[in-house]
């Protein structure tokens, strides 16, 4: 049997650290048996995926090291990799589960769904609603079809008492309560198919031999292996991994910490500190070495070395790893060009340069000027923002709305950005530049700078974003309470 493994991220959103972890451990456990490591994109959320997104995920991936044998760039026996280009597939298999009676066609609008669960719920069951619950008399069935309503496709599930056996390669047999398991959607009204469906199909097509995902997707795993069993197809085996953490204990987030890889690479750290330090997120070499290459981990690998404790992903510590390889590999002239290919490129000059330029009388103006371009988290405090307009609380407000904006903001370029902040401004019943007042500070570390919508379109949005977060922290943070009325007002403004 030839090992072959995959990494399968959804284009929705910037490149998540988690990702390149994951694709990491695949890589190294096919590297380690002579087997092949395949891209997926699984891109079936046509609302939210994007071009520029899978192309930042193939970029960061690849700027880590991360080569894939097959994928949507490269080509391969099993294509094609992008769920989108394979749509036919899940239609077809979802129907034939229904003509088996594995699957049922389910009417059921929201309201009936949410009165279905409240009941579950007094009754003093779980909510995970089963075929029984959800499956009309014939009749209504009849009658909800000929109106033309929509349905979706819902795979059969046990209703009984009993649990399901899932075989897991760190963790040995895990057993998990089919009480806990719904009858689980796998194609929607719109005729796209759930993670559930595609997943288990492309994973069979391809010829999927071992799938190391995230601990979270343990509780999904009966509906895989009922799936599998359903179609009459082998398993792949499962080895679920320990989910990145926040320092806090918490589940690694953008809230907390940054996950996008093009922070990182922003921020100015080596991919090869960063692969690094990923790669001892729950493992360790034999000799207990804290630095080591992408080939000194393929060379060493063994699965068993990975620990079960939630890795902790502490940002000081891979600031500590990336000193390290900073002045133990790389020598006067290979860091000069490492800082040139960094953010001293003409490419970069040429961008920044024509803002720039209307500011300057001396070339020495534009280090000054250009600082806030090529720096990480800025200096800023509280006093920064006194010469704003406003109380504190409507400045992080404002922040907190931008920030929520450039979060939903799918193309990242200056005219969409400049026309987003303009609509919020305008549905604030304030004037532009009162609004983006305080993103100057935010972005550029003061409102002296040149254009803020210019200073987001050069900073790009992993590091944009990230400022917005840094400042609403500074000037305080958000309490839970003042969170939920912030979300209420900005769902408002929708």
């Amino acid at each position: 049997m030839t090992v072959r493994t995959r990494v399968a991220p959804s284009p929705t959103g910037d490149p998540h650290v988690g990702t390149a972890y994951i694709a990491l451990f695949n890589l190294c456990f096919a590297r380690a048996h002579g087997g092949q490591f395949v891209l997926r994109i699984e891109d079936t959320d046509q609302a939210r995926s994007t071009a520029e997104s899978e192309q930042a995920i193939m970029d960061s991936l690849r700027w880590l090291g991360l080569d894939w044998d097959e994928g949507p760039d490269v080509g391969g026996d099993y294509g094609p990799y992008r769920q989108s280009e394979r749509m036919e597939l899940y239609g077809k298999y979802a129907q034939q589960l229904v003509e088996e009676g594995k699957a049922f066609i389910c009417y059921r609008s929201a309201e009936e769904l949410d009165a279905l669960r409240q009941a579950r719920r007094e009754a003093g069951n779980s909510t995970a609603l089963k075929p029984s619950d959800l499956q009309l008399p014939a009749e209504e069935v009849a009658k909800r079809e000929a109106a033309g309503e929509p349905y979706v496709i819902r795979m059969m599930v046990p209703e009984g008492e009993g649990h399901c056996d899932i075989e897991d390669m760190l963790r040995g047999t895990i057993e998990l309560d089919w009480g806990m398991v719904d009858a689980q959607i796998i194609l929607k009204s719109d005729g796209m198919p759930t993670y559930h469906l595609a997943n288990v199909v492309d994973d069979h097509l391809m010829g999927i031999t071992h799938v190391l995902r995230g601990e979270e997707w343990i509780n999904s795993a009966p509906k895989h292996k009922l799936l599998y069993d359903y179609f009459g197809w082998d398993m792949p085996q499962l080895c679920h991994l320990p989910l990145l953490r926040n320092p806090d204990k918490s589940k690694l987030s953008k809230r907390k910490n940054p996950t996008s890889i093009q922070y990182y690479q922003r921020m100015g750290f080596l991919p090869e500190a960063l692969l690094n330090y990923l790669g001892r997120m729950g493992w360790s070499m034999p000799d207990e070495s804290e630095k080591f290459s992408l080939q000194e981990m393929l060379d060493c690998f063994d699965l068993q070395r990975v620990s079960l404790g939630g890795p902790i992903f502490d940002v000081e510590k891979l600031r500590w790893l990336n000193g390290l390889w900073i002045r133990e590999d790389l020598d006067t002239e290979e860091l000069a060009q490492r800082m040139v290919e960094w953010a001293y490129n003409a490419e970069n000059l040429k961008r920044v340069l024509p803002h720039a330029q209307k500011r300057m009388e001396t070339l020495s103006d534009f280090a000054p000027l250009a600082a806030f371009l090529v720096s990480g988290t800025l200096p800023i405090e509280e006093a920064s923002f006194a010469g704003i307009k406003g109380e504190r609380e409507d400045i992080v407000r404002h922040l907190q709305f931008a920030l929520w904006r450039m979060e939903e903001l799918r193309h990242w370029e200056r005219d969409a950005i400049w026309n987003e902040l303009k609509a919020l401004a305008e549905a604030e019943g304030l004037k532009v530049k009162d609004f983006l007042a305080p993103l100057f500070v935010a972005i550029a570390g003061s409102a002296a700078s040149f254009s803020v919508v210019d200073s987001m379109d050069l900073l790009g949005p992993d590091m944009s974003r990230a400022r917005l977060r840094h400042a609403i922290e500074v000037l305080g943070g958000v309490s839970k309470k003042a969170m939920k009325r912030l979300e209420k007002s900005y769902a408002a403004l929708a």
